[in-house]
């Protein structure tokens, strides 16, 4: 980076970027967010190590996907992408949670499978009866996000709906499950 470029504004940076392909201007936009990016990573992600991964893993994405995206305001748009980041990171995890399963955790289990499983069930059912109670665009984004694990972006392609009208369903789809679910006696700390 030159001498004085350091007053030069986010998407100035981003658009020299492009335009030229010197990562040097994507880089120094990047530099000023590292503690932003970092601090959310280490917020959802609870470890330093993991937290510094997915700050190299979003830059290296970043790399390619500033050029294909138009971009409002950086900071904003940088703390969207590694908080989605780190959930799906959280959600692939949670995939691949296992369980020692020794003898006293097995008697443990008998006792309470048949109670846990019907609580379970009743949860899915009524999740599911609160998806298919949401208006269509709500439904449809909610059930691509959440069920079928898409990003925004992918979401957007599959639907053809704006970035913002997208962000907006899955937020009052969420909002509007959560209102169905209590209505129905779950709370949300037993859909976690």
């Amino acid at each position: 980076m030159k001498r004085g470029q350091e007053n030069i504004t986010d998407e100035e940076l981003l658009k020299r970027y492009c335009e030229s392909g010197d990562l040097a201007y994507f880089v120094e936009a990047y530099k000023r967010y590292m503690p932003l990016v970092y601090g959310v990573a280490l917020k959802y992600l609870k470890r330093p190590e993991d937290a510094q991964d997915a700050v190299m893993q979003l830059f290296e994405e970043l790399i390619v996907k500033v050029k294909e995206t138009e971009i409002q305001s950086f900071k904003a748009w940088l703390y969207t992408c590694i908080r989605n980041n780190c959930l799906m990171e959280i959600r692939k995890r949670s995939k691949n949670l296992s369980v020692s399963l020794d003898d006293s955790f097995m008697e443990f289990c008998d006792d309470f499978h048949l109670t846990v499983v019907n609580e379970r069930e009743n949860r899915e059912k009524s999740l599911r009866e609160c998806i298919e109670g949401l208006p269509e665009r709500q439904r449809v984004s909610v059930k691509y996000f959440f069920l079928n694990e898409l990003s925004y972006k992918e979401v957007e392609e599959r639907t053809g709906f704006s970035s913002k009208m997208v962000k907006s369903f899955i937020q009052n789809g969420k909002r509007n499950l959560k209102l169905c679910l209590e209505r129905k006696g779950i709370t949300s700390n037993e859909t976690d």
